[in-house]
């Protein structure tokens, strides 16, 4: 890769990163539901200037259900019930296990040995986190913390389906098949009145939060990162997603004094470190093929 291309790579990491904190600041004002509501409104307005792309409605509608809606909603709700950000921003990052996971029941495609050690490896992380579960935050916040890297994964899987679609085009109106069906929730669950309550109340650092939410980590971030895998081999691209979580966590215990303890200090870097094995055996698998 070159130079600015791994610079490109390390800014969408921080922004995904930054994303974490700008999510927390916003849901003390906003519900869940309708600061998710927000990020994918605000995502989709370059819908109006780019057709929809060669996918049909159904597989649109299922990656975005799980992709974008599933995926985010779960992580406003977590967050709102009071799981860590720096935490919830490693949670996320074990999509890679359960992709793969995925893909092995569902295409047969049985993981390599190594990938085999980096899944034991971040599994036990991943139990090592459950067991700080019930300190500051519930049992309940972190089973709706699992339903985000599990709905991420699933959209990953349903992703190949869209191949050969423009990834801007395909991106936005994947966020806009995520907003409709989000307003009807949002009008149900909280009601028309507190949402317009909410909507004209909004101070301006909860929409600048919005704004950086939906334009630049969703719209901008996803796009640039498409565009990365589009020109480079994935094995080269996506190990920069590791960075995410160092961000997130930096981030939150700057933002908001976040700190871990031993053992959910263990449980994060071993996660991290099984899913550095597993992306690092996907990339002893594809030298071959570069060279």
């Amino acid at each position: 890769m070159k130079p600015a291309d791994v610079s490109i790579a390390v800014l969408v990491a921080v922004i995904w990163g930054l994303a974490f904190v700008a999510a927390r600041v916003a849901l003390d004002e906003l519900s869940p539901a309708l600061l998710t509501t927000l990020r994918f409104a605000v995502a989709a307005v370059p819908c109006l200037l780019v057709r929809k792309p060669d996918v049909s409605w159904r597989l649109l509608g299922a990656i975005s259900l799980t992709l974008f809606l599933g995926q985010f909603l779960a992580q406003a709700f977590a967050i709102a019930h009071g799981v860590p950000v720096g935490l919830f921003s490693v949670i996320v990052q074990s999509q890679a296990l359960f992709t793969i996971a995925f893909a092995a029941l569902i295409f047969g495609e049985r993981p390599t040995p190594m990938q085999t050690v980096g899944i034991g490896i971040a599994a036990a992380g991943l139990l090592m986190i459950c067991g700080t579960v019930g300190y500051d935050f519930s049992l309940s916040a972190f089973a709706i913390a699992m339903i985000c890297p599990i709905s991420f994964a699933t959209g990953n899987i349903l992703l190949r389906g869209a191949r050969g679609a423009p990834m801007f085009d395909l991106f936005a109106w994947l966020c806009l098949a995520a907003a409709v069906p989000l307003l009807a929730l949002t009008l149900v669950t909280d009601g028309a009145a507190p949402t317009w309550q909410a909507l004209t109340h909004m101070s301006l650092m909860s929409l600048a939060c919005v704004l950086f939410l939906g334009a630049i980590s969703t719209s901008i971030a996803y796009w640039l990162w498409g565009r990365l895998l589009r020109d480079h081999p994935t094995a080269q691209v996506v190990p920069f997603g590791l960075l995410v979580p160092f961000v997130g966590s930096a981030a939150s215990s700057l933002a908001f004094g976040e700190r871990f303890g031993p053992l959910r200090l263990v449980g994060m870097i071993t996660v991290i470190g099984g899913i550095a094995v597993m992306l690092l055996a996907r990339r002893a698998q594809s030298l071959p093929k570069v060279a």
